[in-house]
């Protein structure tokens, strides 16, 4: 790899016209560059620049091994479009993360598909809330709700946007009242979510200025989103839930929507997986069919 990895660095140098500019293209120091074609120069005993104190021009040696380099590339970027060509047949197994609920509920139904058409492919998912380490723990894609963290080993995609929706009972709406403002929310008993130690808050985005976080009062607090919105069926308080998960049951008459005239607070749902120069085609197919299907899931 070290070799292949001197090789672009004198492609580039030879295409460039000197060091300075490929060190420019390929964000180096000019000293790294040099090294770099230095240490091919010696391995393979030839000087392949003549240098002076402002240029740098190919010798003979080195056009010849120019010509030679282009044609090893050109073969590598025929591999790369012949493998592209035949993405159609995908094989291997695809190891997947994804949150508990969202995945169960929304992206493995989805992802379950391309067995259908690809009888090659092995799907191997894992369900857990936990931010998966995906070089560490081996997975090809994982499935992320909620802002990411930047991290220079992984590439992302938004794949789907999560409305968020105040709910309750129509038990509990007719005992307790329907609220209008967020303002009128302290006085309702709230479900509220709670991870390790801490409750989070209800998001409401604001006309101007910093979204607005609300934590209403509560006797219950749930780790599990489902178990939430089956306490607010039971008439326990309100709850603060993405609408594709209460959609059937506000369509049952369970669930009462309200704040309805608010703006929603919307989560990005993405595609995670470990930067590389090419893309695997399995890992294309999977991001692609969840990007066409899960947005329809969503309101």
């Amino acid at each position: 790899m070290e070799q292949l990895k001197g090789i672009s660095i004198f492609v580039q140098t030879a295409e460039a016209g000197g060091f300075s500019a490929a060190a420019e293209r390929l964000h180096l120091t000019r000293s790294a560059v040099s090294k770099a074609i230095a240490r091919l120069e010696q391995r393979l005993g030839v000087r392949l620049f003549n240098r002076t104190t402002r240029t740098q021009s190919l010798t003979d040696e080195g056009r010849f091994f120019y010509e030679r380099c282009l044609r090893a590339i050109e073969e590598i970027r025929i591999g790369e479009a012949q493998l592209e060509s035949g993405r159609r047949e995908v094989r291997g197994r695809l190891r997947v993360s994804m949150p508990v609920l969202f995945g169960r509920h929304c992206a493995a139904p989805i992802l379950t598909r391309l067995l259908d058409d690809h009888p090659d492919l092995e799907l191997d998912f894992s369900f857990s809330d936990r931010v998966v380490d995906l070089l560490e723990d081996g997975f090809d894609l994982a499935v992320r709700n909620g802002p990411l963290k930047d991290n220079p080993d992984l590439m992302a995609r938004a794949i789907a946007r999560q409305s968020m929706t105040v709910c309750a009972s129509p038990a509990y709406l007719e005992k307790y009242g329907v609220p209008q403002t967020l303002g009128e929310l302290a006085r309702h008993q709230g479900i509220v979510y709670r991870r390790g130690d801490t409750d989070r808050a209800w998001i409401f985005p604001a006309a101007a200025g910093p979204p607005r976080e609300v934590l209403p009062k509560s006797r219950l607090r749930l780790d599990d989103l489902a178990s939430i919105a089956d306490a607010a069926v039971e008439g326990r308080g309100l709850a603060w839930l993405t609408c594709w998960l209460v959609r059937d049951r506000v369509l049952s008459g369970e669930l009462v929507r309200v704040l309805t005239d608010m703006p929603s607070t919307i989560f990005e749902a993405y595609a995670v997986w470990p930067r590389s120069p090419v893309m695997l085609p399995k890992v294309r197919l999977a991001i692609n069919i969840l990007a066409a299907n899960l947005p329809r899931l969503m309101d």
